[in-house]
């Protein structure tokens, strides 16, 4: 009921739907096609096709982003219009709320995922991947849709207002930047490498990068994995904590 209610909101509001596509696909058009030609991901010589193998897993994992935080507005204007206190007299746990959010959020950023990677073959990328690692990049994606979902979400309950909600996880949108998915860790300054390396945006884009290329990732997935299911127990927590205490604003 609140994925359908979620998406029916998601599908009246085209603008909030079209951004969410359109900017990782421009995103991704001007990185390819400014950024390309000059960067070299190996230390071979700049090739385009290249690069927009290496960037693909990030633009893919950053649509999430932009995607998730439509829902950390919906759910702060579901808090201040009540509709959390009318499901707090039913017998409703709060994971239900985070999980109505969450599919109707995974629908969403899979159709902009798929825009974004039928975008990238129709500008030369190819791979020789298997179909059980294409269907592994897939999962690790969708797997941090669900992470980026839950925590907006949580913020959506937490914050004071929509604006509020949406501003608190922007440093979130900022992670894959400060990450490997643009350039690798090793060309940036010391100061920064170490955080880089060690975010979670690091491990998952390279096992997605590496499954999308048919490469071997069990390393990179597993630290990807654990951090995921850190993210999704603490969201879950947070908010079976704070959704018996909330009322509408």
């Amino acid at each position: 009921m609140l994925s359908r209610r979620s998406l029916r909101h998601s599908f009246r509001d085209p603008e909030s739907v079209l951004m969410a596509v359109l900017l990782p696909a421009m995103m991704m058009l001007i990185f390819v096609y400014v950024l390309g030609g000059a960067m070299s991901v190996d230390g071979s010589p700049p090739a385009r096709a290249d690069y927009l193998s290496y960037v693909l897993p990030a633009i893919a994992l950053t649509t999430a982003g932009f995607g998730a935080s439509y829902t950390a507005v919906v759910v702060s204007n579901d808090m201040a219009t009540g509709l959390i206190d009318r499901l707090r007299t039913m017998p409703f746990p709060a994971v239900t709320v985070l999980l109505g959010h969450a599919v109707a959020s995974m629908v969403r950023n899979l159709l902009a995922t798929a825009v974004v990677v039928l975008i990238a073959l129709a500008v030369g990328f190819r791979s020789d991947a298997s179909a059980l690692q294409l269907l592994g990049s897939l999962g690790l994606i969708a797997l941090w849709i669900l992470v980026i979902t839950l925590v907006f979400a949580t913020l959506g309950m937490l914050a004071g207002s929509a604006e509020a909600a949406s501003g608190y996880g922007f440093v979130l949108l900022f992670l894959p930047y400060v990450s490997s998915g643009f350039a690798p860790v090793e060309s940036m300054p010391g100061w920064l490498k170490g955080f880089a390396a060690h975010q979670p945006m690091t491990p998952l884009i390279d096992a997605s990068r590496a499954l999308m290329n048919g490469q071997d990732a069990r390393g990179d997935a597993l630290v990807a994995i654990g951090w995921c299911a850190g993210f999704i127990l603490l969201a879950v927590a947070v908010a079976a904590y704070v959704f018996p205490r909330r009322t509408a604003r």
